[in-house]
């Protein structure tokens, strides 16, 4: 579920259409654990004790989401792999791999085909953005600027110029007023605030 509700939020608008690779031992088991549904309903924005997870994949057939699902063959990732390819009803796209690793724990390892290491076990933004020359600075020197600390930090981008993903951990939670602030900066394509323990 919080792999789905990820990928749906860095998307940034409702889903259209969704095809789900499963690696592993995800691709063997989804439908006997319910793997299908919980990423559906994740999709749909429930949280993981909604009620309604058991009849996600009904609820979204009912409003229009075309979803489907697919063997994947990743070399080293961990077995309980998910490659999420969203495309949202106003044009957006993106492409989203995280892992289910225990304890209601993910790791999403990577976003748009940029490495990543989002693990939801601190309070963590995910800015998608232009690779532009100050935006570390733009975007760093407010999360300071806020009064919040900067636990850890990293950048992925394919090449110099495209479109760059920052990861930060803080040591708190980020104030509402202080994300959009940070959306107001040019380049900025979209901020993904992810809470602490998995919370989303």
């Amino acid at each position: 579920v919080r792999i789905g509700r990820v990928a749906a939020e860095i998307l940034g608008e409702p889903v259209r259409t969704a095809r789900i690779g499963l690696c592993g031992s995800f691709a063997q088991t989804y439908r006997g654990h319910g793997t299908d549904k919980a990423l559906v309903a994740g999709i749909l924005g429930f949280a993981p004790d909604d009620a309604r997870i058991r009849d996600s994949l009904n609820l979204a057939r009912k409003a229009g989401l075309d979803f489907s699902f697919e063997p994947r063959s990743l070399p080293g990732a961990h077995p309980n792999t998910a490659v999420l390819e969203l495309w949202g009803r106003d044009g957006a796209h993106c492409q989203v791999q995280g892992a289910s690793v225990g304890g209601g724990n993910i790791l999403i390892s990577r976003i748009n085909e940029m490495e990543t290491c989002v693990t939801g076990q601190r309070d963590t933004l995910i800015v998608l953005h232009r690779d532009v020359p100050g935006m570390i600075a733009a975007v760093t020197g407010r999360v300071a600027d806020s009064g919040v600390n900067i636990g850890n930090f990293r950048l992925s981008r394919p090449h110099k110029g495209a479109e760059a993903v920052m990861t930060i951990e803080t040591d708190a939670a980020v104030d509402p007023a202080l994300l959009d602030t940070l959306r107001a900066v040019p380049g900025i394509l979209r901020i993904v605030p992810i809470p602490a323990n998995n919370t989303l």
